[in-house]
């Protein structure tokens, strides 16, 4: 029995490092054979942490419907071992995969009874994350204000808990539901704190994510040199990374510019001063 447990753990270490380097085949693997273990020992805690995982690599991959699977079976086990504080991070893993498949007022009921637990528990950190999440809902239903009200909520439990890239996290979002308002100069100033944030502390990935939404408030200005800018310091960190939108971003960096060159090129207009 000890040692199939120390196999689980060790299959779960392992799948946590390959997932941490994007390897989600490799780390599926191994957390599959953590679940073998942990059914033949039924240790519940071990195979709740197990099926976790399985959840989080299926809903990062894209497969929403084993994802839900593996996180039902995680609930309902947590519920057998009275884990509160498990209960709400799984709730608020359900309302996730609702908001990713744009299912906002189903996400939204999730997150909320989420809510409920992690201010019972006191689980600011996790309360954190979460309030963001309750943001975003409220931006993609077209809810600005409540969108920013929670947004601030949780800069402020993000400052509390001592998390800055969650602190950055939140001005990149707050910057993006003024950049739906067309609240330019709002958006441009959170943006810029986002990534000063995130330079700070070398994150990478947020500075480009911050970076990402200035470009487009510059765009939509018509500054478009500064934009363009920008954008190229995001595709070069998108091809360090293989990150998703490399592609779409290489695109849009070709059309601004492009619109640059026909800026440079169009004749001078010379208006008669009257």
């Amino acid at each position: 029995m000890p040692l199939r447990n120390g196999l689980s753990e060790e299959l779960n270490r392992q799948g946590n490092e390959h997932f941490s380097h994007g390897h989600y085949t490799d780390a599926y693997a191994c957390y599959a054979k953590a679940l073998e273990c942990d059914r033949l020992t039924g240790d519940q805690r071990a195979l709740a942490s197990t099926l976790g995982n399985l959840g989080n690599i299926c809903a990062v991959s894209g497969r929403r419907e084993a994802a839900q699977t593996y996180y039902q079976e995680v609930l309902e086990l947590q519920k057998i071992l009275g884990d509160e504080k498990g209960i709400g991070t799984t709730l608020a893993n359900l309302g996730n995969l609702r908001a990713d498949a744009g299912e906002w007022e189903r996400a939204r009921a999730y997150y909320l009874e989420a809510l409920d637990l992690m201010t019972k528990t006191h689980d600011l950190a996790a309360k954190a994350v979460l309030l963001s999440d309750l943001g975003l809902v409220a931006r993609e239903t077209g809810q600005f204000d409540e969108a920013v009200n929670l947004y601030e909520q949780s800069l402020t439990l993000m400052r509390r808990v001592g998390n800055q890239s969650g602190v950055a996290d939140a001005w990149r979002m707050i910057a993006r539901t003024y950049l739906i308002q067309k609240r330019y100069e709002d958006a441009i100033a959170c943006c810029q704190t986002s990534q000063s944030i995130a330079e700070r502390s070398r994150d990478e990935l947020r500075t480009g994510g911050a970076r990402y939404v200035l470009a487009q408030c510059y765009e939509e200005t018509g500054r478009l040199r500064d934009a363009a800018d920008l954008l190229e310091q995001v595709v070069r960190m998108d091809e360090k990374y293989q990150l998703p939108k490399l592609a779409e971003n290489r695109s849009r960096l070709a059309v601004l510019r492009s619109k640059l060159s026909e800026q440079k090129s169009a004749p001078a207009r010379h208006e008669s001063r009257a």
